[in-house]
């Protein structure tokens, strides 16, 4: 049985990543149209931005290094999100941050991944991941497989060892290869939102458009292999964010560059599924309250 879900486990193949639902909800294409032009028109003064509270409890977290970063450069802007009263836990006010960045940066959270990388998109801010597990090996039917034509990738070890200035990295980047990362993001928001379910979008496929395509695909797939006697017997189902990245055609996997990323977490009991769903489900609470 395939599950949609907002954050897949890299190590189930039953899992697929669906974006997380943002705060737009149109009811015509137009109304998307028009959004994208305010994206595109908007001014930026902000180089980079973070909407997000540290870990203490969690000795893994960058979150404390990403925060002191953007506190010591005037090019950023920090909206630190407690557990008090906060500008953090107004959904107007984080929008209007993103609006205003060129970059924002999306570190883990309780788990891989956050809505927030999703409210970046949505307001034409180009997302800054730390980590494969937070969208690039998630999202594959919804992003493209080419991340660098609309995010920015730092290791979290990077950030860990205090290896880059994040500001730094950032500025290195020319502007026409910005404006061309922008211009991805913006062309991304139809396929990464969900329309009013009270309508239908006639040219654009929203979020749950491509979802439906792609699992009547697989489901086509597995059929046809069914039929002609075709059985992978070499499928390893730990390694299953791997095959998500293959192209059309491929089937054998090898040595990745992430496999550090995704060494594979044992709970009490030695398994894994169970406590990745728990972090995710917690994750997915926070980001409900705030921009955790």
């Amino acid at each position: 049985m395939s599950m949609l879900v907002v954050e897949a486990s890299p190590w189930n193949a039953n899992d697929f990543g669906i974006p997380y639902p943002t705060y737009f909800h149109p009811a015509k294409d137009a109304e998307v149209f028009l959004w994208q032009d305010r994206m595109r028109k908007l001014e930026r003064k902000w180089l980079f931005s973070f909407a997000g509270a540290p870990r203490p409890g969690n000795l893994k977290s960058i979150r404390g290094q990403i925060i002191d970063q953007c506190k010591m450069s005037s090019a950023c802007k920090l909206l630190e999100c407690g557990s008090g009263e906060s500008k953090c836990h107004s959904p107007s006010s984080v929008m209007q941050m993103f609006q205003s960045s060129l970059f924002c940066l999306q570190p883990q959270g309780d788990s891989y991944t956050r809505r927030s990388a999703f409210d970046s998109i949505l307001a034409g801010c180009i997302p800054v991941f730390f980590h494969p597990g937070s969208a690039y090996i998630q999202y594959t039917w919804h992003l493209p497989r080419n991340y660098s034509r609309y995010s920015v990738f730092i290791p979290e070890d990077d950030i860990r060892k205090r290896n880059v200035s994040i500001e730094e990295r950032l500025r290195k980047i020319p502007p026409d290869v910005v404006k061309a990362m922008r211009e991805e993001v913006i062309s991304l928001i139809p396929r990464l939102i969900y329309a009013d379910p009270r309508s239908k979008l006639e040219t654009l496929k929203d979020a749950f458009d491509v979802a439906v395509e792609a699992i009547i695909d697989k489901v086509t797939k597995l059929r046809r292999d069914i039929i002609e006697g075709r059985e992978d017997k070499d499928f390893i189902e730990e390694n299953s964010w791997k095959y998500a990245l293959l192209e059309e055609g491929q089937r054998m996997i090898g040595a990745h560059e992430w496999d550090p990323f995704f060494s594979k977490p044992k709970d009490g009991s030695g398994d894994s599924k169970s406590s990745s769903a728990e972090a995710a489900k917690n994750s997915w609470k926070n980001e409900q309250r705030s921009q955790h």
